[in-house]
């Protein structure tokens, strides 16, 4: 697994202070994407031990930060290889707020029982759905585009329907 980038700092990508990142590797395609740099699985440097554990002492030691997003590229694509960051990090800080930027919908997440639905069950927002370009708009939160929503992970796996979250 590749890191696309890491901002320590973020107002734009989710809801209060977060840290941000980014996984390389996208294979939506999106016409108008921000980042088609990221698509590439090979984009960036690998995101080894050493770099993870620097990235988790620098969000640990960060005592502003609401928590962190995973952004990319589509950390969904490399869904086995993110869990066991997110597992290091949720060891280091058990209530870390996460939220997870993807291309799929929620319901293509949950419909399998696989590593991507791991993944979304140790996430707490997910914005969801591919970028539409001709549904961009600048004047939402936290999204791109209007057919991408913002989903309460948790109230929507306990009440098996989409929650949409409320900030």
């Amino acid at each position: 697994m590749n890191l696309a980038g890491y901002i320590p700092e973020s107002i734009v990508d989710g809801l209060g202070l977060r840290a941000v990142i980014f996984i390389s590797g996208c294979f939506h395609n999106c016409p108008g994407c921000h980042s088609p740099h990221t698509h590439d699985k090979g984009y960036g440097r690998e995101f080894t031990e050493e770099k993870q554990w620097e990235i988790i002492n620098d969000i640990k030691t960060n005592p502003l930060l609401s928590g962190i997003t995973l952004s990319g590229g589509d950390c969904f694509f490399s869904a086995k290889e993110v869990i066991q960051f997110v597992v290091k990090l949720k060891n280091e800080i058990p209530n870390i707020n996460i939220w997870a930027y993807t291309g799929f919908t929620i319901e293509q997440l949950m419909s399998k029982q696989d590593s991507k639905y791991r993944l979304l069950e140790m996430c707490d927002v997910l914005v969801d759905g591919r970028f539409v370009l001709e549904e961009r708009d600048l004047t939402l939160k936290y999204r791109g585009s209007r057919n991408q929503r913002i989903i309460n992970i948790r109230e929507s796996m306990k009440q098996n329907k989409v929650v949409l979250y409320e900030s």
